[in-house]
């Protein structure tokens, strides 16, 4: 597929994206399903199925229900890109006032859509689902319930469920978040720390119906990784050194105490010697100077960001 998706050429009240990876059995219901909950609120509508890489015949699927009802369109990636890939096509192909994700496997229920879009009209800009009674494995619940913590320690925005796939979003939200790598599970904070209103919802999670769950053991590394890179580049992109000359601080005390005591050992008349003790402390003062200097560069960086990007304007009279 191309870099930019084509828009359809006009602007709909609700846009549904799908994401969906070797989900061929799920699509048809799923869109049947989608179609019932957005038409019973009597607006405007679009789905998008964004097909990533499937080899299950997904794609064809996806034609076949884009062909039978105009409201259906589809992308397709030649290759599997992942589903931040797959969300942020989707993001640039819609044109709509609001944005719903959801995820292809049956486990979202579209009946929530109607809830989540009236949050959206209350003036929240963002709004993920909380799977309060999630139908998922046991290790994948507890690992989730122990990420949640943590992002939300880090990231100041506490939410029961961030890697919900259900989530509404305002457009202005679509367009300003940027996804790549696996950023999709931090869309709420990503969008918190640009300083968007963030709320979640309880929704109804349903077990799997067809196929297997597609993510295995290498997503809570790629997740922990994908954390402190949301960290460092939103959360501390203001002030870089401040983050960087803490951590180069604490080394030159710890390391710069340790020298001084044999500096002072060494003036009151006591022999020197190599010393694991002594070796620390030198390591130590190194690598405080490696932090402060990495925080001096990563301030030249921000320094040439353009202001707009580092702000958005809430209001304006």
């Amino acid at each position: 597929m191309s870099n930019e998706p084509e828009r359809t050429g006009r602007t709909v009240d609700v846009a549904v994206i799908v994401p969906a990876f070797n989900e061929a059995e799920s699509l048809p219901e799923l869109v049947e399903r989608i179609d019932a909950a957005v038409t019973g609120m009597g607006r405007t509508y679009e789905v998008w199925i964004v097909d990533d890489g499937s080899s299950d015949g997904t794609f064809a699927v996806a034609e076949k229900l884009a062909g039978a009802n105009p409201q259906v369109h589809c992308l397709g990636f030649a290759r599997n890109f992942g589903k931040a890939a797959a969300l942020s096509a989707g993001f640039q192909a819609v044109d709509a006032r609001i944005v719903i994700t959801m995820d292809a496997d049956l486990q979202d229920d579209p009946a929530e859509i109607p809830s989540l879009v009236a949050l959206i009209e209350e003036g929240w800009d963002l709004v993920s689902g909380w799977k309060q009674d999630r139908q998922d494995g046991f290790i994948k619940n507890k690992t989730s319930r122990v990420f949640n913590w943590v992002t939300g320690r880090m990231c100041g925005l506490f939410l029961h469920d961030f890697n919900c796939g259900l989530k509404a979003y305002r457009r202005e939200v679509t367009g300003r978040v940027r996804l790549y790598g696996e950023m999709h599970r931090y869309v709420p904070a990503l969008a918190h720390l640009d300083g968007f209103r963030v709320t979640e919802k309880p929704v109804r999670h349903a077990a799997r119906k067809y196929g297997r769950t597609k993510y295995g053991p290498a997503r809570f590394i790629n997740g922990f990784l994908d954390l402190l890179t949301v960290y460092f580049l939103h959360a501390r992109r203001t002030s870089p050194l401040h983050f960087f000359g803490r951590i180069g601080l604490a080394f030159l005390t710890v390391g710069g105490g340790i020298s001084l005591y044999y500096l002072v050992w060494w003036l009151t008349g006591h022999g020197l010697h190599l010393r694991p003790s002594l070796l620390l402390g030198l390591v130590l003062i190194i690598l405080s100077f490696q932090f402060i200097s990495l925080g001096l560069i990563a301030e030249l960086v921000v320094a040439g960001r353009r202001p707009e990007r580092d702000f958005r304007i809430a209001r304006r009279v």
